[in-house]
């Protein structure tokens, strides 16, 4: 129990950090008037918006009245929408919930037991054509593997739609494209930690009393295996975040990732710091998850003062 209050105390001050972190960092790009009125504006004009945005008080001023806001549930206006930055995500959350979700468990559901099959038969020429894939998957960056997905199933076979999200279909060489890099690294660190349980002396014991080998792998190797497997998911979850982004600009989906980059590209303050917050504490809460089954598969875990 303290193992996990502690993980809960620390996600806090993380947040926090995040929130400190994105606010400043997002007031060094300039101010974002200078965007919204390109044609320029009189004294009198950008002194209005100033004042009607908070843009006129200093940095300190406005981190404690935006910090206040999230305390009370306001997430802020956006400079371009000019409406809560709430409502905007609203819209796009679906999308990007559906496409996150099917692509990590497509990940897992296939990374996974090919990373075990790999494992127990290391020498057989199927487990070289999987650790062939596995590194292709790991290794081409996600854009050029989406931008030949487009090339190939959209402008030569003309079998998928190549942007928009109107229906499922349009989601599967986007959902393809964001699982193939967490299946491929899900293939090489479940088959390199099954091997090193594998070789430990207690799975010889198992195999020395004449236990079947399907027990030996699923009861004994699979079981102490899963710790490590489970400890990286969290990693996992957090690169799906900067990939995410990836896919959905290339797919042009109008998503979460979308968003963010938009509110960067036009300083929309309140857009790119929500995106942001939100994004960290999907990051942290999965790590907190992975933290508590830990704490379930490995019973020994205890706060190391």
């Amino acid at each position: 129990m303290n193992f996990i209050i502690m993980r809960v105390v620390r996600a806090v001050l993380t947040m926090v950090l995040v929130v400190t972190a994105v606010f400043f960092a997002s007031r060094i790009s300039g101010n974002p008037i200078d965007i919204m009125f390109p044609e320029g504006l009189s004294p009198e004009e950008y002194a209005f918006w100033e004042n009607y945005f908070g843009l006129d008080k200093s940095y300190f001023q406005q981190y404690l009245a935006y910090f206040r806001g999230l305390i009370q549930g306001n997430f802020g206006l956006s400079l371009t929408e000019f409406r809560p930055v709430t409502e905007i995500y609203a819209e796009r959350l679906p999308n990007t919930i559906y496409l996150f979700g099917s692509a990590f468990l497509l990940a897992l559901a296939v990374g996974l037991p090919l990373g075990i099959y790999a494992a127990v038969n290391r020498d057989k020429p199927i487990t070289t054509a999987i650790m062939a894939v596995a590194f292709f998957g790991y290794a081409i960056p996600n854009y050029i593997l989406a931008i030949f997905m487009i090339l190939i199933f959209s402008f030569w076979l003309h079998l998928m739609p190549s942007s928009g999200n109107m229906t499922w279909v349009h989601f599967v060489m986007p959902t393809v494209t964001l699982a193939m890099a967490m299946m491929a690294w899900n293939i090489r660190f479940t088959r390199s930690a099954m091997l090193e349980i594998l070789n430990e002396d207690f799975v010889r014991t198992a195999r020395a009393k004449g236990l079947r080998e399907v027990v030996v792998i699923n009861k004994h190797a699979l079981r102490n295996a899963m710790i490590p497997i489970v400890s990286n998911l969290g990693l996992q979850v957090a690169g799906f975040v900067g990939w995410v982004v990836l896919v959905e600009a290339v797919f042009a989906l109008e998503g979460i990732g979308a968003l963010i980059v938009r509110g960067a590209l036009l300083r929309d303050f309140a857009v790119l710091q929500f995106g942001i917050i939100v994004w960290a504490a999907v990051v942290i809460a999965a790590n907190l998850i992975v933290d508590f089954i830990y704490t379930l598969l490995d019973p020994r875990v205890r706060i190391v003062k």
